[in-house]
């Protein structure tokens, strides 16, 4: 029986850990917390953090699996990338990782590489950002380098919001050091990538739905895109060359991209399948791919089948909530039963307090619906909203 070791336990690795006991795999994962979710549905658990390389080395070395992955989490991808290269595993090198988790790393790359995107600047400390806020024109964003889900990220309409822009981003970076770029308008999309042997595969372009300033969390998706065929293609030769720029050679990809009226531009690209729901269920629904068996073949050197069984329409859609405790939730299991929806998830309940959605850890749930396109898809998610009540104080 083969090994697969899964570097994290928690929700967003579950698809990963029931999928692979689905495969008749012995899987194994690694977590710093011992009440992770996922633990229960795996063979073996090891104590260590996704981050601490070092300790996950210990772990791949001690367990000697045929298989390394995480799903849709950025950071622990140094730690695959280690653990792959120390047992001879397929997967990427630790200098992709880097690029695919620095933002100032990937953004040099992708100028490197005449890869559509903003200017930016890289700021180390606040020395640094005096050199350079001259340099700044607005409005323009800020975010940090090493992190996710939206966290830290804000808009700078002025010179007057740098101050206060600089102490919120910094606080959400880990290494102290923060970017600002261009402020790119338009349609944004992501772009499911599978790569293997070295090619790059685009499955899905995924329309995106965002709160918009100050702090962009994303709070919707559906596939196929709607945008212009012509702008699609585009958009697709962006993202194979942003994914080969950082030097992506097996396993996916989730890349970020904004269609302005000057063409498409990278904002970002992560070297693993993307969050929100995005890869795990919408990629299936609207394609018929399953792209977390094909994420596990890949890191077993399996070939993997990522060809499309159908084209129909895949959407999610966040909840949103007033401030306030939360009193009661009503209308979900009328909601539940409308057809087209696949799914419907809360992450809140009452007694607990809803504030602002500043990342996407305050969304208060979600509901993924599948239907004969993606506007239909769309309809059956708004649908929901609108049934769902919350009610606050």
């Amino acid at each position: 029986m083969k090994k697969l070791l899964i570097i994290g336990a928690s929700i967003l690795q579950l698809p990963a850990i029931k999928k692979a006991k689905e495969m008749g795999l012995e899987v194994a994962v690694a977590d710093y917390d011992p009440k992770a979710v996922g633990i229960p549905f795996a063979d073996r658990y090891f104590n260590a953090s996704t981050i601490d390389v070092d300790s996950i080395c210990k772990v791949a070395q001690e367990y000697r699996p045929d298989g390394i992955m995480t799903l849709a989490t950025d950071m622990p991808m140094r730690s695959v990338a280690a653990a792959t290269a120390l047992l001879g595993l397929p997967g990427i090198s630790m200098d992709t990782a880097i690029k695919a988790t620095d933002k100032g790393e990937m953004i040099k790359a992708f100028e490197a590489h005449g890869v559509e995107s903003p200017w930016f600047r890289v700021i180390k400390d606040g020395e640094d950002l005096k050199a350079v806020k001259r340099d700044f024109t607005y409005p323009c964003v800020m975010k940090p380098t090493d992190n996710a889900g939206s966290r830290g990220v804000t808009l700078l309409r002025s010179a007057k919001d740098l101050e206060d822009a600089y102490v919120y981003s910094r606080k959400q970076s880990r290494c102290g050091e923060v970017i600002v770029e261009e402020f790119l308008q338009g349609s944004e999309v992501s772009v499911e990538v599978m790569v293997v042997d070295g090619e790059p595969h685009v499955l899905a372009v995924t329309d995106k739905l965002t709160t918009g300033a100050p702090h962009f969390v994303e709070m919707g998706h559906s596939q196929p895109s709607q945008l212009p065929v012509s702008d699609v293609e585009r958009i697709k030769n962006l993202a194979v060359r942003a994914v080969r720029a950082v030097g992506i050679n097996c396993g996916p990809a989730h890349v970020e991209i904004m269609n302005t009226k000057e063409g498409p531009k990278m904002i970002e690209l992560g070297a693993r399948m993307g969050g929100d729901c995005i890869t795990t269920h919408l990629v299936p629904l609207s394609t018929g791919i399953d792209m977390v068996r094909a994420t596990i073949d890949v890191s077993l050197g399996n070939k993997p089948d990522i060809k499309p069984k159908w084209d129909k329409g895949s959407a999610i859609r966040f909840f949103d909530a007033p401030k306030g405790e939360m009193r009661s939730i009503s209308g979900v299991e009328e909601a539940g039963r409308i057809e087209g929806v696949e799914e419907l998830f809360l992450t809140k309940k009452a007694g607990e307090r809803m504030g602002e959605i500043f990342s996407s850890i305050d969304r208060p749930g979600y509901v993924i619906a599948q239907g004969g396109s993606a506007r239909k898809a769309v309809e059956v998610c708004e649908s929901v909203l609108s049934l769902v009540k919350f009610e606050t104080r």
